[in-house]
């Protein structure tokens, strides 16, 4: 069951993100920390998982290390090393954004797997909803994407394969079918 910490960490969540909407879409962006939560949990999280899956992306959208320290006093440390695992930066400017996807990557190769359950939830949300743009839009799905469609494409194929090696189970392979669905593997050439 989850306890009073998790609906704090909903209500903190919403306040941080109450003027965010998802890229290109509108939606207002706590339906995104609601719907990693959820995996998370569907996928045998614990609160601490829970509470860092609605707050993954405070640090790197919305303060940096000074809402990473706030998270850790008002949520523990568990919840705080999650949300720090799955931030990718906390640099303001970001740094450019093919050098930090890599690093990201490498960064997940030795992640906890707390942390790893929460990542991967976030990526299979992240995926399956750029394949439902795709079936939609085709390649004007990938214009909101600093990486654009080559990138994103190249992004999410080597984290369906990083998940795979590093948390392989069925939600990896609920991210390798979405991925699939817009980026399918290279071929070889031959």
């Amino acid at each position: 069951m989850l306890s009073h910490r998790f609906d704090e960490a909903l209500a903190y969540a919403h306040a941080l993100h109450r003027a965010q909407t998802r890229k290109g879409k509108g939606t207002p962006y706590i339906a995104h920390l609601m719907g990693v939560a959820a995996l998370t949990l569907e996928y045998g999280g614990s609160e601490d998982q829970a509470i860092a899956a609605l707050l993954h992306d405070a640090a790197e959208d919305q303060g940096g290390e000074a809402t990473l320290a706030a998270i850790r006093a008002r949520f523990g440390e568990a919840a705080a090393q999650i949300v720090a695992d799955c931030t990718d930066t906390m640099a303001e400017p970001k740094p450019a954004w093919r050098p930090r996807k890599e690093a990201y990557l490498a960064h997940l190769r030795g992640a906890d797997a707390r942390s790893l359950l929460v990542s991967l939830a976030d990526k299979v949300y992240n995926a399956e909803a750029i394949a439902e743009d795709f079936r939609g839009a085709g390649e004007s799905a990938f214009a909101r994407f600093a990486g654009g469609p080559e990138g994103t494409r190249w992004y999410y194929r080597a984290l369906a394969e990083t998940f795979g090696a590093v948390a392989p189970g069925p939600l990896a392979a609920r991210l390798r079918r979405a991925v699939d669905s817009f980026a399918p593997p290279m071929r070889a050439e031959g």
